[in-house]
């Protein structure tokens, strides 16, 4: 299994996402500018030009037609994947941290930072057909908890709205009214900060990932804990296999205290667990630096990393990973 080895950010990555298609990979970095990339080769396609800040993350409709950022330089930006241009922007009183389009592309979750004295807050708003008609308005706003929310998305439906972050507990809230419907328990969850939230390919469960050096999966509607999967590093991001039972954790220590480790080079490695024993079953080293971001072709036949070292790996599995037996 060669990796394509993809350089088009000159600062660490934050976030990758497939097209449901599963032919484009857009990727973010804290260089500003999210990147397209040719799922299959890696070719670049084109970058998306705006932004003055870190790019947190993004999310792409399901026509593959419309892509949202959400970036630190305090706005979610709405544009056309083809031409690059930017339909919309929507501004904030802090910096932006996670966007997640529903299901239907007629939503948005967008959560915000702590800022000045402003606290942590998920923001739902609606995304027009047409980009002439857009506006800024929020649906819901919930003002939540303390500490940053790192991810927000959409539950079942788009009925709930799943929220995790520095204060390490996992929440539903509904999305009609903004009710807190329920939150993970502390004996059981997360113990540090959720650094990545990621959903099946069905919705009906997800998986979180945290500095606590586990990940997690839970059932999306009840918040009721399935399996724990136990690691030796910081998990920063997580993802699941949409073809088999695979769950694969991607980490390393902050870059501040990378030093304080072995330092052999393309050390920090892509875990893959069994999704049902919990069991380690592999692992795909490369990177240079801790990895950041992490995502499943949704035919589940390659997957992509993305690393402090500024670089997006691809991996397209040979034919024999499709039958590792436990």
């Amino acid at each position: 299994m060669r990796p394509i080895l993809m350089k088009g950010h000159e600062r660490p990555l934050t976030f990758l996402k497939y097209n449901r298609d599963g032919d484009l990979l857009f990727s973010c970095a804290k260089d500003h500018t999210p990147t397209v990339w040719f799922a299959d080769n890696g070719e670049r396609l084109g970058t998306y030009r705006g932004h003055n800040g870190a790019v947190w993350s993004c999310d792409v409709s399901r026509d593959s037609m419309r892509l949202i950022t959400g970036s630190a330089d305090q706005t979610v930006k709405l544009w056309n994947v083809e031409t690059g241009q930017q339909l919309y922007t929507f501004n904030f009183d802090s910096p932006a941290r996670s966007v997640d389009f529903s299901v239907g592309d007629k939503l948005a979750v967008i959560t915000t930072d702590p800022f000045m004295e402003l606290t942590s807050a998920i923001h739902v708003k609606r995304i027009a057909r047409d980009p002439s008609q857009q506006t800024s308005e929020s649906v819901l706003v919930i003002k939540g908890p303390q500490g940053r929310i790192n991810r927000a998305m959409w539950g079942p439906l788009n009925n709930t709205i799943i929220s995790a972050g520095e204060d390490a507990i996992v929440r539903i809230w509904d999305s009609e009214t903004g009710k807190l419907l329920k939150e993970s328990d502390k004996e059981t969850g997360h113990k540090k900060t959720v650094t990545s939230l990621s959903k099946a390919a069905d919705g009906s469960h997800f998986i979180t990932g945290s500095l606590d050096k586990s990940a997690k999966l839970w059932d999306s509607r009840t918040l009721t804990l399935i399996k724990t999967y136990l690691t030796e590093r910081p998990v920063n991001a997580v993802t699941m296999s949409p073809l088999l039972d695979h769950v694969v954790l991607g980490g390393g220590q902050d870059a501040s205290a990378v030093t304080t480790t072995d330092h052999r080079a393309g050390k920090f490695e892509a875990k893959f667990f069994d999704k049902i024993l919990q069991e380690e079953i592999g692992g795909v080293k490369g990177h240079f630096g801790p990895i950041n971001a992490l995502a499943f072709n949704p035919d589940g036949k390659s997957f992509s990393s993305g690393g402090e070292d500024g670089y997006v790996r691809v991996h397209h599995f040979d034919p024999d990973y499709f039958n590792i037996k436990i």
